[in-house]
């Protein structure tokens, strides 16, 4: 029997180490055959993140295709969950517990059909193409006959796109009609006669000089005829269709909870927005408890001007006042940049780690700034020549005050979404989904977060600047409130214009064009307030523990040191920090 037992002690021995490295070998493999196959079948989104093997298409958007991404995806998730959870490493654990939610969410969507309702007030497909040349690089004769086979795949995109919305239009799944007021302005700036106006000309206009001349004369001319003939076609018929079709018949209700099966896809996407296993209705109510504390200090900050008209009277001097506007494109965009820099000089006295990566100030593309936001980061692709982009909107500067540009330079470059972002993508030992995975409630928590530090950052220099750090925080409070009222409350149009307009210096224009975001967009508004109170609170938390050891630059790192994370994985991560401390 003694050899038996050696033999069962062995086996005892050694299993726990053979479990683990099964376990995480399936992981990983399973990890990279998914990523590998989303690379193939999302050839766009393999460009927006630097891989270049398939440049040279599109996406195929055929109802064939949905489904059988929607099959191979339910494949992905039966192999994620068979996985022996408990034999992997912490890593490796929080690396499983993304990729199932990730997989789990998409399943989860799919059965809504939310693949027939791409459009937003802001645009959609369409907008994304113009924008095509930006993540693609233009050295070689190659990349430039990659580019002319996506501009030639384009038509065959559009309609099969189109075909989406139109079953959606007959199944009542769209998004309201009183969202697409001004929605033709995102398509009729790609309806020219002379192919050379085109955006998508623009790698023709300046081609790198060590490049065939010849071969690039004839690539220029092949360029301008498939813009004339194919790329413009697809852009007028296109537009024909929205005008004429999908606008007329879109929905003349507003809530999502009015969609089929629309009160529990809203509930879906509460708890995927915030990441949290909350309801529609404790939203609110928290939306609620803030906007009243944040009013009290609204108050107080107008107090300290010195103004001694009521609320709204202050709202409209914010709004009329001509010093808190820039009077052309380039001062705004000079004053974004001198606090982009400013910033920066501060960044090294709140953080360890800082991103290689530099970002620049541009405006918003002007075929989709009417409809456009105030601002929005943009990322570039790894290894591309082009940095990070903090974009500012310099159309309708009346609309675009100065008071809240410290918050939206904070939010949208450093040490908001340029900062997280680059530092996600330059992390070193995860799987490469993580380090493009991007957690809504993470991230705005994250950008909300920072306009927020820029007070002990000494980025709000009067009463004005932190009035529009309040009013921003106001927005995203009332976000809220605002947007389950929409969805779940029966809110109409008008009144969540009202509620914005009545507790923010957003100017009106504004007001009107989030309002729309958030109609069309349901749920993802609700992210930025939640993230930010969770990592406040981890910071409260981190602060009483530690006392005189809490270390602000070692707090931050900690945060941002694992990449995007939903907030209950965040909030055990940072935990274990605190007592490791």
């Amino acid at each position: 029997m003694k050899p038996l037992v050696g033999v069962a002690l062995a086996l005892a021995l050694i299993t726990p180490t053979a479990r683990a490295e099964d376990a995480a070998l399936a992981l990983h493999g399973l990890f990279d055959e998914a990523w590998e196959w989303a690379m193939a079948e999302h050839p766009l989104a393999a460009t927006a993140v630097g891989d270049h093997r398939y440049n040279d298409r599109l996406p195929a958007m055929s109802r064939a295709d949905i489904e059988r991404r929607h099959e191979k995806t339910k494949s992905f998730l039966a192999r994620a969950t068979a996985i022996d959870r408990a034999a992997l490493g912490p890593v490796d654990q929080v690396s499983l517990d993304l990729f199932r939610r990730q997989l789990e969410g998409d399943v989860i969507e799919h059965g809504f059909g939310t693949w027939r309702m791409s459009l937003t007030a802001e645009g959609g497909f369409h907008n994304d193409l113009a924008r095509l040349a930006d993540n693609m690089p233009f050295a070689t004769v190659k990349d430039y006959q990659n580019y002319l086979a996506r501009l030639r795949a384009l038509p065959t995109y559009f309609a099969q796109q189109t075909a989406l919305l139109a079953e959606g239009l007959e199944a009542g799944f769209t998004p309201p009609r009183a969202v697409f007021t001004g929605f033709e302005s995102t398509i009729t700036p790609h309806l020219v006669d002379e192919p050379t106006k085109s955006v998508f000309y623009r790698p023709f206009a300046k081609v790198p000089a060590q490049l065939p001349a010849v071969e690039m004369q004839r690539l220029a001319e092949e360029a301008k005829r498939v813009i004339r003939d194919q790329v413009v076609s697809a852009y007028r018929a296109f537009h024909t269709f929205i005008t004429e079709r999908y606008i007329p018949g879109a929905r003349t209700t507003i809530g999502a909870s009015e969609l089929p099966r629309g009160r529990e896809y809203y509930a879906f996407l509460v708890r995927h927005y915030t990441t949290l296993d909350l309801t529609p209705e404790q939203v609110h109510e928290l939306g609620l408890q803030e906007v009243a504390r944040i009013q009290a200090e609204m108050d107080a900050v107008i107090r300290q001007t010195g103004f001694t008209g009521t609320f709204a009277e202050f709202l409209a001097m914010l709004r009329t006042d001509p010093r808190f506007y820039a009077k052309t494109p380039e001062e705004l965009l000079k004053e974004a940049s001198y606090l982009a820099k400013k910033i920066d000089g501060k960044l090294p006295a709140y953080f360890g780690r800082l991103p290689r990566q530099p970002y620049g100030v541009e405006p918003v593309p002007a075929d989709i700034a009417p409809k456009y936001t105030s601002g929005r980061y943009v990322e570039a692709p790894d290894n591309s020549t082009r940095p990070g982009l903090y974009w500012v909107n310099t159309y309708a500067l009346d609309k675009r005050p100065l008071y809240t540009l410290p918050s939206l330079t904070l939010h949208e470059a450093v040490p908001g979404h340029h900062l997280q972002t680059v530092l996600t993508r330059e992390l070193t030992g995860l799987p490469k989904f993580r380090r493009y995975l991007y957690v809504n409630a993470f991230g705005e928590g994250w950008a909300l977060y920072t306009e927020w530090l820029g007070q002990e950052m000494g980025i709000y220099p009067d009463p004005y600047t932190n009035f529009g750090r309040l009013t921003y925080e106001m927005w995203r409070a009332c976000r809220l409130v605002v947007d389950t009222g929409l969805h779940a409350f029966g809110w109409s149009r008008q009144q969540a214009i009202d509620y914005l307009a009545t507790r923010t210096a957003l100017p009106i224009h504004e007001v009107t064009t989030e309002t729309d975001r958030y109609i069309s967009w349901p749920g993802q508004a609700l992210s930025y307030k939640m993230g930010e109170l969770k990592i406040r609170e981890l910071r409260t938390r981190a602060e009483r523990a530690l006392g005189e050891k809490f270390d602000l630059r070692a707090f931050h790192d900690a945060v941002l040191a694992n990449g995007t994370l939903t907030l209950d994985v965040l909030e055990t991560q940072m935990d274990a920090w605190i007592a490791a401390q």
